[in-house]
């Protein structure tokens, strides 16, 4: 059995849902409920969670799907298309679409060097990404350590958002693995046989190494930043 603040979020939920196709955020719950803090919707989550009323999608941050609904609730819904008695189709009610989403979780693989290359980090948390700044693929963030990249707007701290491909064209700013050891970020670029790494800073000079040397593991899509 529910209580009322499950139930009335439950509600607000699946309206949500009917309505738009995209999940409340947990300020417009916050809201619709008149609660003082966004923990308050956190809790209310994960007891319909737990009761199997709802289910988080996962590596989303921001999306839920209403699995039932209070008996209450779905005696009063209309029922599933059907022919009548004398053969006529009954319309269906609109299905509700499914919902969208406007943040994904990517994986967090540790800091990477736009300086000098370091050590290459495979152990990872998440980072919560607007879907906006993706595009198709599969894609990785990384923490950006050092300067030599300023000058392509990429600063020490900021998070690259980095589409996962071995292959790159020249210019293209990517995660190159130097010698299976270390990683950096920066402009790829063939010559003479060999694979030059441009960075972003006058105070730095490019990187040449043999082409064996050098494995493309992603190509820069977009960029994070925190102000503090």
């Amino acid at each position: 059995m529910l209580t009322a603040k499950q139930r009335e979020l439950l509600v607000f939920i699946q309206r949500k849902l009917e309505d738009s196709g995209i999940s409340p955020s947990f300020e417009e719950m916050k809201d619709a409920l008149d609660l003082k803090s966004k923990s308050g919707v956190h809790r209310l989550i994960s007891a319909l969670e737990e009761r199997g009323f709802i289910r988080r999608l996962p590596n989303r941050a921001r999306a839920l799907e209403v699995l039932k609904q209070p008996d209450d609730v779905a005696a009063t819904r209309p029922a599933r298309a059907a022919n009548d008695a004398v053969g006529n189709v009954v319309t269906p009610p609109r299905a509700a679409p499914q919902p969208a989403n406007d943040v994904i979780e990517v994986p967090l693989h540790g800091r990477i060097a736009a300086g000098a290359p370091i050590e290459a980090l495979e152990g990872y948390s998440s980072l919560p990404v607007p879907a906006a700044l993706l595009g198709a693929g599969e894609h990785y963030a990384l923490e950006v350590s050092g300067d030599s990249m300023i000058e392509a707007g990429i600063f020490d701290g900021d998070y690259a958002l980095v589409r996962k491909t071995s292959t790159a064209r020249d210019g293209e700013i990517v995660v190159a693995l130097v010698r299976n050891e270390e990683a950096t970020l920066k402009f790829l670029r063939r010559e003479n046989g060999k694979i030059v790494l441009d960075p972003a800073n006058g105070a730095y000079a490019p990187q040449i190494y043999d082409d064996h040397e050098v494995q493309v593991q992603g190509k820069l899509a977009g960029l994070l930043r925190r102000y503090h």
